[in-house]
């Protein structure tokens, strides 16, 4: 075998220093997943998730293995396995300490509002009821990743997946195909006979790991090339047109479960063929309709795109940039919005203003973080 630091890698590095386009996307996934969290039907029209299979989170788990590999995999490259790893379990850590943050705010919250404004039922509905009987045990459990209260689901998975990614980066810089294709088999295994994580009190994980890192490996696939040996299919016309064709199927298929007057076109057996969308367990339909979502992206969104430099897009490429800090605000504050809705209206035109102010905070956190970051950067000598 060769040795590492001669060992050659089909990167696909963009032309420019960082792809925009990433950013941009994994910003859009962070707004979806956000809108998505709040428990009202007219924000969820401004998300993915009512126009196809796949939604926000399918999309940030698949940014999130395109760039861990592209970033780590070059320092596995340059200075070895073992600092590779070490750059690995840093981001692992960091990832873990903003949850545990997120989750100590979030549950307190929950429960203080709870009790101070007389709304008893969020301690059920956003599963923190425990912290009253069992507080010990409740939060412990926490601590391991093993309670998940309500949109607090897809940071473990996120942190399990890197945490488990230092083997299977550096066998994917030898083994790349091979990785993927075991990859593709612990999926089906998983599907066949229920693998998933136990959640307590009872269940399972809202986001099965075992489900998930097929997307996020493919991430992973494509960021070493794997990209290079699917042009064919990129260029190819006929595949473009089935792509479109089963986009506009998922479309109606995901409409038929919102409008009733199209449940009576679509035949049963298709309908519920679909609906419900199993997320938890990452029905194949949904990786196949993120991969017609890329192919269309990367048709027509070069990444070199002088539209990538518009201002109307700067706030998500900012927000995909500050990803995780944008990322945990947008959970705490999607809790707060479903507070102030349920609390005082749940109007159309609140509900618009809800989301938009929240969109707003994440937006000056996303550019808060930058400019910081900016300020804690050593200043060169002269």
């Amino acid at each position: 075998m060769e040795p590492m630091q001669t060992m050659a890698v089909d990167v696909a590095v963009p032309p420019s220093p960082r792809d925009v386009r990433l950013d941009l996307f994994r910003g859009l996934a962070n707004w979806a997943i956000f809108l998505g969290h709040i428990p009202n039907p007219a924000l969820a029209w401004l998300t993915m998730r009512n126009y196809g299979f796949s939604d926000g989170a399918d999309l940030f788990v698949f940014i999130s293995g395109y760039t861990a590999t592209l970033v780590f995999g070059k320092v596995m490259l340059k200075r070895g396995f073992h600092i590779g790893a070490t750059r690995l379990f840093r981001r692992v850590w960091q990832l873990y300490v903003a949850h545990v943050l997120l989750f100590v705010f979030y549950m307190t919250s929950v429960h203080y509002l709870a009790h101070n404004f007389d709304i008893p039922h969020l301690m059920d509905q956003f599963n923190v009821a425990g912290l009253m009987e069992y507080p010990v045990e409740t939060m412990t459990q926490g601590l391991l990743l093993k309670l998940n209260a309500l949109n607090l689901d897809v940071l473990p998975p996120y942190i399990v997946l890197m945490g488990a990614f230092p083997p299977v980066l550096w066998l994917m810089l030898r083994y790349k195909n091979w990785v993927m294709l075991g990859s593709a088999l612990v999926y089906l295994v998983a599907r066949q006979y229920g693998w998933n994580f136990a959640s307590y009190p009872s269940g399972v994980w809202y986001f099965n790991p075992f489900t998930w890192q097929l997307l996020f490996v493919l991430g992973g696939w494509l960021a070493l090339g794997g990209a290079t040996r699917l042009v064919f299919l990129i260029q190819s016309r006929l595949v473009l047109f089935w792509s479109i064709s089963y986009l506009l199927f998922a479309l109606m298929i995901t409409l038929a479960a919102q409008v009733t007057e199209l449940q009576r076109i679509v035949p049963t057996f298709l309908f519920e063929a679909f609906i419900p969308n199993d997320k938890t367990n990452l029905a194949a339909y949904r990786v196949v309709h993120l991969a017609c979502l890329i192919l269309l992206v990367v048709r027509l969104v070069p990444v070199d795109w002088p539209g990538l430099r518009w201002p109307i897009f700067r706030p998500l490429i900012k927000c995909g940039q500050q990803s995780l800090e944008v990322f945990c605000v947008g959970v705490f504050l999607s809790f707060i919005a479903h507070v102030v809705l349920e609390t005082v209206s749940d109007g159309y035109v609140l509900q618009l203003l809800v989301g938009l102010s929240g969109l707003a905070v994440m937006t000056g956190v996303a550019y808060y973080r930058s400019w910081s970051k900016g300020v804690d950067k050593p200043v060169a000598a002269h």
